[in-house]
């Protein structure tokens, strides 16, 4: 168990196509809390056609989804009966028809590929860097672009070490917050370098933890503006508890797993490239330390990774956090499931930061 925790891992299979009906472009999915909600996701497959977008639900039962193709499948695209459900919506950049260009950010780790987003206006100095989750890649964050584009912001989407577009540790496995941080304060001194005057911060679920961290540890705080967070790990104890609770692992059990994580002698046996610190990554215990404003946008049945440190957070710097909550709306699926709400929310919430910024003087 203690294995599994920090070994990165692929796209997992999570429902399977019981028919696609290339006439009227619709595909029917076994269904799942995911696979029944309402708004655009993305279907991960094998085939000719490895990736398809996915409208709106067309029908259902308690065993089936029916929802309609937005990418065109033909009779000649074969996918396999499994497939991954996933909020991404856009998995390539130039589905956003926004001016881009690949660079590459000098990381302890090494070089890191990324890609930015230039805001309209070349007199802009504020930049998001956006930081995606475990098991993923950048494109996860390509939702936000269209946003933080129209707010005058340049994005910049960042990969880390072991997240399968930058380069391997020595062990290849994750810290959960505590070393990735590093690569991506490499890109606040990129952004900085090349015309940021203010940085941004946004985390999408481990994302958040890595966010987090860099808060507390950058020496580039002073030019953080705020952190937006979707969906995010604010306490590992929290996460993996739930986790083991949803596979049946007695309590006991996956304490002993995290114990075992954060000693340093373990780490031939769970693969580790460092101990885990999990009093280091509770960002609920170490709330009083934080110093930048933060939006935190989670749903209360996430199923992945619970809102409750997200609440404890909010409760404890309720002068810094505010929350945003919404049902139905799953794991990093928000703007999937009611885009209009998740905009507004981080819309109103740059409006006041970075004017609030902008009378102070800013950085």
């Amino acid at each position: 168990m203690a294995r599994r925790i920090v070994t990165p891992g692929g796209r997992v299979a999570d429902t399977d196509i019981l028919d696609v009906d290339t006439s009227a472009q619709t595909i029917t999915l076994r269904r799942t809390p995911d696979t029944a909600l309402p708004g655009r996701y993305g279907l991960f497959t094998t085939g000719t056609s490895s990736y398809v977008k996915l409208g709106t639900v067309l029908s259902s039962d308690t065993t089936r989804v029916t929802r309609k193709l937005l990418t065109e499948v033909d009779e000649h695209s074969r996918l396999s009966a499994k497939a991954a459900f996933s909020g991404w919506y856009f998995d390539h950049p130039d589905q956003l028809h926004l001016p881009y260009r690949d660079v590459q950010i000098d990381a302890p780790i090494g070089r890191c590929p990324a890609w930015l987003f230039p805001a309209p206006d070349d007199s802009s100095h504020t930049w998001v860097i956006q930081v995606h989750g475990r098991g993923t890649t950048r494109a996860e964050c390509l939702r936000a672009v269209p946003l933080f584009h129209a707010a005058g912001v340049t994005s910049l989407l960042v990969s880390y070490r072991n997240d399968g577009d930058a380069p391997r540790s020595r062990a290849g496995t994750y810290a959960l917050g505590l070393t990735e941080w590093r690569d991506v304060d490499a890109a606040i001194t990129y952004a900085l370098r090349n015309g940021a005057r203010r940085v941004l911060l946004m985390g999408w679920s481990m994302g958040g933890a890595i966010t987090l961290q860099l808060s507390l540890n950058s020496a580039h705080r002073e030019r953080i503006a705020g952190l937006v967070l979707e969906s995010p790990v604010v306490d590992w104890r929290i996460v993996l508890g739930y986790h083991a609770r949803q596979l049946r692992v007695p309590a006991a059990v996956a304490g002993l797993a995290m114990g075992t994580l954060e000693r340093g002698w373990t780490r031939a046996v769970t693969g580790a490239d460092t101990p885990i610190r999990f009093d280091r990554l509770d960002l609920v215990a170490r709330a009083a330390e934080l110093r930048h404003p933060m939006l935190i946008l989670h749903s209360d049945d996430d199923g992945f990774v619970p809102s409750d440190a997200s609440h404890g957070l909010a409760a404890a710097r309720p002068d810094l956090v505010e929350l945003e909550t919404f049902s139905v709306a799953r794991h990093t699926k928000l703007w999937n499931y009611d885009p209009q709400r998740w905009e507004a929310a981080i819309t109103s919430w740059l409006e006041r930061h970075i004017a609030a910024e902008d009378d102070r003087g800013g950085v």
